[in-house]
Formats: C-alpha cells, structure tokens, sequence
C-alpha cells in the first residue's frame, strides 16, 4: 500500500530500478554466484510476473520480423542460462503459507535460500551459505542494518557541521531477508493464514534453530516511493552498491 502509486496496476516485484524490475535485481545477485535455479511464489497479479518471463527471451535480443510472412527470428543470444518455475500460492496467502505451498519444490532439494521481492543488497551469498553451514542449525537470517529515513545532522550549538543524506544508518539489526533454509523448517508453518515472521521465525528462535549472519554492507528495500527514487539514484550513479555481477 505504500508502494500504492507503482503497485496499482503491477505487482511490487515489477516494479523498475533503472530500466529492469527490481525483481532482476535480486536474480542477479544469486546468478552471480552461481545460483540460476528459482521458484516464484506469485500472487497479486501473478499473471505479470508471468507474461514477463514469457516475453523475456525475445525481448532480451534483437529481433527481425517479416511482415509478410509473419516470421520472427531472434538475433543473437539471450546471456542468461536461468531456470525460472512460477507457482501460483493464493491471493491472500500470507509470507510462510506462500513458501509452504513450495514444499514440493523445495524438500526434495534440501537447502535452499529465500528472500523478498523488494530488497537488494551487496551480500557475498558465498559467505551466507557457509555460514548457514557452519553452524548447523535449521534456519538463518540476514541481520542488515536499517535505512536512514532521514537526512543526519552534525551541530555545534545551532550550527550545522555536517549534513549526510545516508541511504543506511549504522545503528540497530533488522531482518534483511536472505534466507538460508533446511525443509524442516516449513514444520513450523501450518497453512496459508502465517506470517513467516511471526510464529514460524519465533519459534525457530525459542528452539535455538534460528542463526543471524551479519552484513555489514549495503541493503535496502523498496518500500514506498522514496525508496524507489533513492534506488534508482544509486543505480544510475557510478558505482551502484548492490550491482555484483560485472555485466
């Protein structure tokens, strides 16, 4: 709702960064590191989210139609070797009841990583797993640090020194998404009424199987229009923060 001017008409993960949807972005990121492999729990106008995906081979490439013939001929290849699976979870599904309706998806596979269609950041997803690894437990949690809503002041007495309109502040931990999941953990999650962040992740907590990797980087998500302008600032800038990948 407070994304309401962009969402109206297009779910939240369409909505552009630059000249890609923001959801782009975050594939991005995993394909990076060699993650290529994704399920999309779709709801609000998953149709979109759909026709994206089945536009996005041709219009990734040059074209050469006939209009006598009605013949297309793509030219050239698409660069992107990513597998994408859309499943539709309910309108009204809530965020744990979506990734329950996964589960045929997902257990089969063993680990898996999750997020959500509105944040990027520039978080080594290497250093993510082996962390989740490492510790053995059945859940892990991006801790991020929030963002800076507003502009942070520096005065001396009624004099300004400093002026810094920061897109994060340093202070606090929040969850940042970048998930890394066992499939026990979709035990704590009864149907399409729970949240993930509330029952499911606290309980996780209370049993000690919920573990918090820290990044100390970039993150942020795009909740209102705000946070769209302030992405697509550091987009188009020289070096945007979350762009990994060197294409």
């Amino acid at each position: 709702m407070r994304l309401r001017e962009e969402t109206v008409n297009r779910p939240k993960p369409l909505v552009e960064v630059g000249e890609h949807p923001i959801l782009w972005h975050i594939m991005k990121i995993y394909a990076h590191y060699g993650l290529n492999e994704f399920v999309l729990a779709i709801g609000y106008r998953g149709d979109d989210i759909k026709q994206y995906f089945l536009n996005f081979y041709n219009l990734s490439r040059d074209l050469t139609v006939s209009l006598k013939e009605g013949d297309v001929e793509p030219q050239g290849t698409v660069g992107f070797d990513w597998t994408v699976e859309m499943r539709e979870t309910g309108l009204s599904t809530m965020t744990g009841g979506r990734l329950k309706r996964l589960n045929p998806d997902l257990t089969p596979h063993g680990t898996f990583l999750l997020t959500y269609g509105d944040g990027v950041a520039d978080i080594d997803i290497r250093k993510l797993i082996a962390f989740h690894r490492s510790h053995g437990k059945l859940a892990t949690v991006t801790a991020v640090h929030p963002p800076a809503r507003f502009g942070a002041l520096e005065m001396d007495g009624d004099v300004v020194r400093q002026f810094s309109e920061k897109p994060q502040t340093n202070e606090g931990w929040i969850n940042g998404g970048f998930f890394v999941f066992e499939p026990a953990v979709l035990d704590y999650i009864e149907d399409d009424s729970i949240e993930l962040e509330r029952a499911p992740l606290e309980n996780l907590a209370k049993d000690g199987q919920l573990m918090a990797y820290r990044h100390e980087g970039f993150w942020h998500s795009m909740d209102t229009v705000r946070d769209r302008q302030v992405l697509e600032g550091l987009w188009e800038g020289v070096e945007c923060p979350w762009k990994v990948w060197n294409d």
